[in-house]
């Protein structure tokens, strides 16, 4: 029997030669997509268009069938590559929604989320300036002028630093990109005359581009005077989505205060278990892999900004409380072996996620086989 080696080599030169050939239709791709973006940034276009996206998909989906290709493994492939051209197209600038709207100062510019507005708004061509906690005593001069301030500090200084600003001119709009926003709203409408806005970006400062991204909005005062900020931000790529405050921080407190309690006190149950963690790491399925992943990474960022975040309010704790004695009571269910009583609360928990639970079961296969294929 011959070996191996020969027809082997030989084939795996093909691939290497097509997988090169990719390289050079992704590369011309990234060189069309530089072009759109201008396109987009000379016109007003968002970078992010769902209804192309979608119809792209679709027709990529039908023409991979037909060519006997998996349309899964397809759209992934064309996906990856949506999620580069978004972060391309970001660096060609965008239009100017206010062209002249004065000075934006961000209060705590140099932090992740201040900076990372700042950029932006400096691609859009506003002039941004920066207002540091060793600035204070020359407040009055980087606020000069300013058509925008945006106070991006951590949560539990918020309400203070809005008290500390100096008089802003009447035309200024005041917005903050805290988690809560009931009671910063209340601080920025006594601290100023003028147009206010709550804004809570639903994303971390690393993010490559708005593209997708949420970002909830609060009206405050004088809405029609901060459109030109919601319009900037969509044509960011973001979705914005209004909500009333109090709404705001309740469901804040489920998907961000509980979240995080629940992810701190599995972490805290895993280091003190004290099982090596190469093992369990081993030993997991995908999707166990995943829910590792997602306590690790709580770990690997700012304590106190979590603290900030799970004790912002009392109405965070009561809320722990009522899910400590859920806990409990599931628990006692286990305890006294009552599958019955396991199965129709099971049942019941079904029946309130709908058909969400089908629609999350598809998109979670999707993330495991992502999952699968990095380890």
């Amino acid at each position: 029997m011959d070996a191996p080696d020969a027809p082997l080599a030989a084939l795996r030169e093909q691939i290497d030669e097509v997988d090169s050939q990719i390289l050079d239709a992704l590369t011309r791709r990234l060189e069309l997509v530089s072009q759109v973006g201008e396109v987009k940034g000379r016109y007003g276009l968002p970078i992010y268009a769902p209804d192309r996206e979608r119809a792209m998909i679709a027709r990529r989906r039908e023409e991979a069938q037909g060519r006997g290709l998996s349309p899964d493994f397809i759209e992934d492939v064309l996906r990856r590559c949506m999620r580069e051209s978004y972060t391309h197209e970001k660096n060609m600038g965008f239009t100017q929604q206010a062209p002249d709207l004065g000075p934006v100062v961000i209060v705590g510019g140099a932090g992740q989320m201040g900076a990372l507005f700042g950029r932006m708004l400096t691609l859009s061509g506003y002039q941004v300036r920066t207002l540091e906690k060793e600035d204070w005593d020359r407040a009055d001069e980087v606020l000069d002028g300013a058509g925008m301030v945006l106070v991006s500090v951590p949560i539990q200084q918020t309400v203070e630093v809005i008290g500390r600003l100096p008089a802003l001119p009447p035309y200024c709009l005041l917005v903050d990109l805290t988690s809560t926003k009931v009671a910063p709203l209340e601080a920025m409408l006594a601290a100023h005359q003028g147009p206010v806005l709550g804004l809570h970006p639903m994303f971390g400062p690393g993010v490559d581009s708005f593209a997708k991204q949420v970002v909830a909005y609060v009206p405050g005062r004088d809405p029609d005077a901060s459109e030109w900020l919601l319009d900037q931000m969509r044509l960011w790529g973001a979705r914005v989505h209004e909500v009333e405050a109090h709404d705001h921080d309740h469901a804040m407190g489920l998907i961000q205060a509980l979240r995080h309690f629940s992810t701190f006190a599995y972490g805290l149950h895993l280091a003190s278990e004290d099982r090596p963690l190469d093992e369990l790491l081993a030993l997991s399925s995908p999707i166990y892999r995943l829910e590792l992943i997602m306590v690790g990474r709580l770990f690997a960022q700012d304590p106190e900004l979590y603290a900030d975040i799970i004790m912002a309010s009392a109405d965070n704790v009561a809320l722990i409380e009522r899910y400590h004695q859920r806990f409990g009571q599931a628990l006692a269910l286990v305890e006294q072996q009552d599958r019955a009583g396991f199965i129709r609360a099971f049942r019941e928990i079904g029946e309130w996620f709908g058909p969400y639970a089908d629609r999350f079961l598809t998109e979670s296969t999707s993330l495991l086989a992502h999952a699968d294929t990095t380890r």
